[in-house]
């Protein structure tokens, strides 16, 4: 009786696929920066986001597409500043939680839960400013985004 061949050629991962991951992974850390930037505001403008990083968006973003994501995104300060509110809160139930004696690892959990509830939420904000954004560009906008992402894209996998 033959051994199965082991040696079989495995097919390779299509280059779209990892090209749609990267800009998955890309634009959730970016948005994580954005929201993180938002949570550290402050000055005359407390609360307002000044984080603009949508990692590699940003550098494919041209300046009205910037100044129409910060617009959307002062539109939206009384949310920012209601999740700030929120995530101190369950900042402070995860340090109680960790400094508990005796501990209580359900606690823990639940503070964990709540913080990356929120997590997600800034995420979907930040998913949706960019969206929108780019559904409101002409053919010709997106083709000149798209190109300027992909020149990014490029130059950031050299090094």
């Amino acid at each position: 009786m033959s051994e199965p061949n082991s040696t079989a050629p495995v097919s390779a991962t299509p280059r779209g696929v990892k090209i749609a991951l990267a800009l998955s992974v890309a634009l959730n850390l970016g948005v994580a920066g954005l929201a993180v930037g938002a949570w550290l505001g402050d000055g005359p403008h407390r609360g307002m986001p000044r984080d603009m990083s949508f990692g590699p968006f940003s550098e494919a973003l041209d300046d009205d597409d910037r100044k129409a994501i910060r617009k959307a995104l002062l539109s939206r300060l009384g949310e920012f500043r209601e999740q700030r509110d929120a995530a101190r809160a369950e900042f402070e139930a995860l340090l109680v939680a960790l400094r508990a004696d005796p501990f209580d690892a359900g606690a823990l959990k639940t503070a964990l839960a709540a913080l990356e509830a929120r997590n997600a939420e800034r995420l979907e904000l930040g998913r949706s400013l960019i969206e929108t954004r780019l559904i409101e560009m002409t053919p010709e906008e997106r083709a000149a985004f798209a190109d300027r992402l992909e020149k990014g894209l490029k130059h950031r996998n050299k090094g």
